[in-house]
C-alpha cells in the first residue's frame, strides 16, 4: 500500500498488514488485534471464491446477495468471539467500523450485509452510530445540517436506521441545529453527540462522557441493567493526561528525515510514539519534517533554497529520527542525516531502513568502504552491508516480508537499549522488512566500534545496533512505534526524547543493572545459540524460555 495514498501500513503481532485505523484502536484501548480484525473486500471475495472452487455451493450461482453478504456477516460473528484484551472469554460488545461514505459503490455489499445483520439480530443487539460532518460557513458562522440530513436519508434507504448521530464540527452543535437534526433524522436529541475540535485527541473520551454517549450506547444495546457493563467510565487517567499535554511549554525538537513527509499520516505511529514519550517527560513535542532528498548534494545544485531550508531544520533539531521506507529515493539524504547525527553527537534513532543506512554510513565513513550500500539500491556493490533475506521472495511482493512480532535477544546488558527495556534478556517487537544487515560484515563493523546489541534467536540476524561512545545512537530493525501506548511509551522513543532534552542519564539510572548481572548473554553449544541472562549473584540462572538451571 502506498503511504501517500493510504497513510502508514500498520503491522499487528500476527504479521497482519492493515489500515492505520487499527493502530488507533490498539493505542486507545490498549488491546492486541489480529489480521482477521481487518475485513477487506478482497478477503471476502477470496473466501467466497475458495468456497465455490471447493464445491461448497454445489454448483449454485454465486452472487453478491446472498453469498458475499453472508460471508461478511459470518466473518464479523466469528471475529467478535476472539478475545483481544488478554481476558478469557468473548467481549460484551463488538465494535464494527464501516469505512467510506454512504453511497460509495465499494462499500455497498458491506452496507447491505449490516442491514441484513441488524434485522437478523434484532433491536437491542445492534447499535448504529452514524458519523457525519456538520460544516460551518466561515463567512457567517452558520452550522449547516443539510449534509447530515441527506446522508441519513441515504442510510435509511439502504435499510439502516441510526440510533446515534456523531456530528463532527469545528464548534459544539447549537441547540436549534440539534433539534433540527432530531426532527428530520428521527434520532432523539439526547442521542446526537457533537464531536468538535479539541486541543488534543486525548480530550475525546471526556467529551463523549460529558454528553452521556456511553448511556446512549448502553441503552440501545439493552445493557443498562447489567452492573458489570453499565458503569460510569473511569477517565481520571485520560483527563489528567489530556490536561498535562495542554500545559506543556518547554519544547523538544525532533527532525524526522523521511521520504513521505508530504503526508504526516505516513508516519502516524511514529508521531504518536514521539508524543507518548515527550508527554511522559513533560516536554512539548515539536516535529520538523525534513524531506530526505532535500539534504542531498543534488538538491543543492537544483534547488538551493530547499537545500538550505532542509539543512537548517536538521541542524536546529535536538534529536534526529530516520524511519523506514522502500526504494532508493532519498536514501543518500538519510545517510547524510545519520552522518550528521553521529559526527555532531546528536541523539539519533533509526528504524528499519533507518538502522540499515546507519550501518552503511558507518561502513563508508569509518571503514573507508566508499561503495558500501544495500543490494536493494545497488545490486552490484562490492561492499554489501545490507542484503536480501534468503527466505524472501523476489517475484511475489504481497505479504512476503518478515512480518509481525519477533523476539530480539540482548547480547550485552550494559547498553542503552537493554537498560531502557528494563534489563530484560529479550524483547518482542513487530517487524516489516525484506533486507537485513549482512552477517558476513558484522565482525568487521564491530571491530571498528559498532555494537550489535540485539540479535534474533539464531544470532545471525541483527536487530539492534548502537554506538557505545555516542550520547544516543541506536538503530533497530523492528518497529518499536507500533507498541507504544499513551501512558506506556516505547522504551527507545523515551530514550530518544530523554537524550534530546538532557535527561537520559537519570532515565538510565532508573534502570541500573544490578550487581552480578552478566554482560554477555550468549552461550553457544554445538553451534546452536541458547540465550542466558545471569540475574543476581546467587548462582541462579534463567534462560530466555523460562527454564531454570
Amino acid at each position: 500500500m502506498s503511504p501517500f495514498e493510504h497513510g502508514e501500513v500498520y503491522v499487528l503481532d500476527d504479521g497482519g498488514e492493515v489500515d492505520l485505523d487499527l493502530g488507533n484502536y490498539e493505542r486507545f484501548l490498549d488491546i492486541k488485534l489480529t489480521r482477521d480484525n481487518n475485513i477487506t473486500t478482497g478477503k471476502i471475495y477470496q473466501a467466497v471464491i475458495d468456497k465455490e472452487r471447493r464445491g461448497d455451493y454445489l454448483g449454485k450461482t454465486v452472487q453478491v446477495v446472498p453469498h458475499i453478504t453472508d460471508a461478511i456477516q459470518e466473518w464479523i460473528e466469528r471475529v467478535a468471539m476472539i478475545p483481544v484484551d488478554g481476558q478469557p472469554g468473548p467481549a460484551d460488545v463488538c465494535v464494527i467500523e464501516l469505512g467510506g461514505t454512504i453511497g460509495d459503490i465499494e462499500s455497498m455489499p458491506f452496507t447491505e450485509a449490516l442491514g441484513q445483520f441488524s434485522y437478523r439480530v434484532g433491536a437491542g443487539n445492534f447499535c448504529l452510530i452514524h458519523v457525519s460532518l456538520v460544516p460551518v460557513l466561515s463567512a457567517v458562522g452558520e452550522q449547516k445540517s443539510k449534509p447530515t440530513q441527506h446522508s441519513v436519508r441515504g442510510l435509511r434507504s439502504l435499510g439502516l436506521t441510526p440510533n446515534i448521530l456523531a456530528c463532527r464540527s469545528t464548534l459544539a452543535l447549537e441547540e436549534n441545529v440539534k433539534q433540527k437534526l432530531s426532527q428530520f433524522c428521527h434520532v432523539p436529541a439526547e442521542n446526537i453527540i457533537t464531536l468538535y475540535d479539541v486541543p488534543n485527541i486525548w480530550h475525546l473520551p471526556s467529551l463523549l462522557r460529558d454528553q452521556k454517549a456511553h448511556g446512549a450506547i448502553l441503552g440501545a444495546l439493552n445493557l443498562l441493567g447489567f452492573v458489570n457493563v453499565a458503569r460510569e467510565p473511569n477517565l481520571k487517567e485520560w483527563t489528567s493526561r489530556a490536561e498535562s499535554c495542554d500545559m506543556l511549554l518547554e519544547p523538544v525538537r525532533i527532525a524526522i528525515v523521511g521520504k513521505y513527509t508530504g503526508l504526516s499520516d505516513s508516519y502516524l505511529s511514529l508521531l504518536k510514539a514521539l508524543l507518548h514519550a515527550s508527554v511522559s517527560l513533560r516536554k512539548k513535542l515539536v516535529v520538523d519534517w525534513v524531506p530526505a532528498s532535500d539534504i542531498e548534494d543534488e538538491t543543492a545544485k537544483e534547488n538551493p533554497d530547499a537545500y538550505k531550508a532542509a539543512w537548517k531544520l536538521l541542524q536546529g533539531a535536538d534529536g534526529v529520527l530516520v524511519p523506514g521506507g522502500f526504494g532508493d529515493r532519498g536514501v543518500e539524504g538519510k545517510i547524510l542525516a545519520a552522518k550528521y547525527a553521529r559526527e555532531n553527537r546528536i541523539p539519533f534513532l533509526g528504524i528499519c531502513l533507518g538502522m540499515q543506512i546507519a550501518v552503511i554510513e558507518f561502513a563508508r565513513s569509518i571503514l573507508g568502504l566508499q561503495d558500501a550500500n544495500s543490494t536493494e539500491f545497488d545490486p552490484d556493490t562490492t561492499s554489501p552491508c545490507v542484503i536480501f533475506m534468503p527466505e524472501g521472495s523476489k517475484t511475489h511482493f504481497g505479504g512476503t516480508m518478515r512480518l509481525g512480532s519477533r523476539r530480539t535477544y540482548f547480547q550485552v546488558m550494559d547498553c542503552k537499549s537493554a537498560k531502557l527495556y528494563g534489563n530484560r534478556g529479550f524483547v518482542d517487537e513487530r517487524h516489516r522488512h525484506r533486507y537485513e544487515v549482512n552477517p558476513d560484515m558484522v565482525s568487521t563493523l564491530e571491530d571498528a566500534g559498532l555494537s550489535f546489541t540485539g540479535k534474533d534467536e539464531t544470532g545471525q540476524r541483527m536487530e539492534i545496533v548502537e554506538l557505545p561512545n555516542h550520547p544516543y545512537y541506536i538503530g533497530t530493525q523492528f518497529h518499536p512505534e507500533f507498541k507504544s501506548r499513551p501512558g506506556k511509551p516505547s522504551a527507545l522513543f523515551l530514550g530518544l526524547i530523554a537524550a534530546a532534552c538532557g535527561q537520559l542519564d537519570s532515565l538510565l539510572h532508573a534502570h541500573k543493572i544490578p550487581n552480578g548481572m552478566a554482560k554477555k548473554v550468549s552461550l553457544y553449544q554445538n553451534g546452536n545459540a541458547t540465550k542466558f541472562a545471569k540475574i543476581p549473584a546467587d548462582g541462579i540462572y534463567s534462560n530466555c524460555n523460562g527454564v531454570h538451571a
